[in-house]
């Protein structure tokens, strides 16, 4: 399905209202958007080795880059808990983070673009929550045998 020029600016002008582009390219914008026009500012000053980073599909500019930095937060709060005693440990939080790890990273390695920042915070979050629940199982099982030792 083919739109001609006149009729991809109908349907912009419909989406956006009057704050329309009249073309694709940085060059050719006319009537554009806060957030574009500081686009094209930082992208004329930036530099030319830089350029491919801040128009990646997974760049600075998407979800895709800043998800993946917030959920480095989850690792940091897991990788604090090695800080606390087992007892007080949360074997469905830890096997949350440890699920949710494995099969986001999973996940990561399909969806487009391929997201690698995405994949490492979670295969992270994957083994600080399979940590966690091995620190628990083997505080559980030194709890039983030392029970088993005094009956």
């Amino acid at each position: 399905m083919t739109f001609s020029k006149q009729g991809s600016l109908v349907l912009r002008k419909f989406m956006y209202g009057r704050r329309c582009f009249t073309s694709t390219t940085p060059s050719e914008v006319k009537r554009v958007s806060r957030f574009a026009s500081l686009d094209a500012k930082i992208e004329r000053v930036l530099p030319a080795k830089w350029q491919p980073i801040w128009n990646h599909p997974a760049g600075l500019k998407t979800i895709h880059f800043w998800a993946p930095m917030f959920k480095w937060c989850l690792v940091i709060a897991g990788l604090s808990d090695y800080a606390r005693p087992p007892e007080k440990l949360s074997v469905s939080q830890s096997a949350a983070l440890a699920a949710t790890g494995m099969i986001w990273s999973r996940y990561s390695m399909v969806v487009i673009p391929k997201n690698w920042n995405l994949f490492s915070v979670n295969i992270f979050l994957a083994f600080t929550g399979l940590m966690q629940l091995a620190r628990i199982y083997m505080y559980r099982q030194s709890k039983r045998s030392e029970l088993d030792a005094v009956l």
